[in-house]
């Protein structure tokens, strides 16, 4: 479904992804993890056109895409939402989620159907659709970015640190949102700062340091894996 091929990603003159392939097939959630600086940001704008792409090449369902501009990446069925939410804090919610249907498919469930979806996904937002988004707490404001990027009816959803600032108990109703939204075929790319989570959800991994892969495989061997158990979990080898 996403491919990226030997992916170069410049800020400048700095590298800040270097030969990064990497595959999302469909049904599946992938995640990125590492540390900060690692690069996992900028490859998620990458694909979503919000940064350049220096060499290599993006595809997604079968099209390449490393050369189209964001709004045209969203209509194909790649949704971004990302790291700080990037709400507008006098829009209300419904004016969030109307925004976010702008691009949907010609051939998508109607705006009414979308949104009475995503309602049963965030209820509180339902209760709250005349709120302005600056109003809601920061757990309420991330489910409506994330509600916002569904609104598109997307193939593909891209995460960016869902659970960052979030109390534990907004990141369990996170959670499980996604796990509802991969069981009804959502692919998702994850991006979290919680390796423990990202690992717990995802079916595949890929580790990167200094803006390249260094491991990949299946989420559960990677949880196990001696180096990232003690480099991104805590845990002695």
């Amino acid at each position: 479904m996403l491919e990226l091929r030997h992916t170069e990603v410049r800020y400048g003159k700095r590298t800040s992804v270097s030969d990064l392939s990497l595959q999302v097939h469909a049904g599946e959630i992938v995640t990125l993890v590492g540390g900060n600086g690692a690069g996992k940001t900028t490859t998620l704008k990458a694909i979503s056109g919000l940064q350049p792409v220096a060499r290599g090449e993006i595809w997604f369902c079968g099209e390449r895409i490393d050369a189209l501009a964001p709004h045209q990446i969203l209509a194909k069925g790649l949704a971004h939402v990302p790291e700080g939410r990037m709400l507008f804090k006098d829009m209300s919610v419904q004016a969030h989620l109307e925004l976010g249907s702008v691009r949907a498919s010609a051939h998508a469930l109607s705006f009414n159907d979308t949104l009475a979806w995503v309602f049963d996904l965030f209820p509180v937002l339902k209760e709250r659709s005349k709120q302005l988004a600056g109003t809601l707490s920061g757990g309420q404001q991330q489910m409506l970015a994330i509600a916002r990027g569904l609104m598109s009816q997307p193939r593909l959803l891209m995460l960016d640190e869902p659970s960052l600032g979030l109390a534990p108990i907004v990141v369990d109703t996170l959670a499980d949102i996604i796990r509802t939204l991969h069981a009804n075929g959502l692919s998702i790319l994850l991006v979290e700062q919680r390796v423990d989570l990202a690992l717990q959800l995802a079916q595949r991994a890929y580790v990167m340091e200094s803006g390249q892969v260094t491991l990949s495989g299946a989420a559960a061997d990677l949880a196990r894996d001696p180096q990232v158990r003690q480099a991104y979990l805590g845990l002695s080898l």
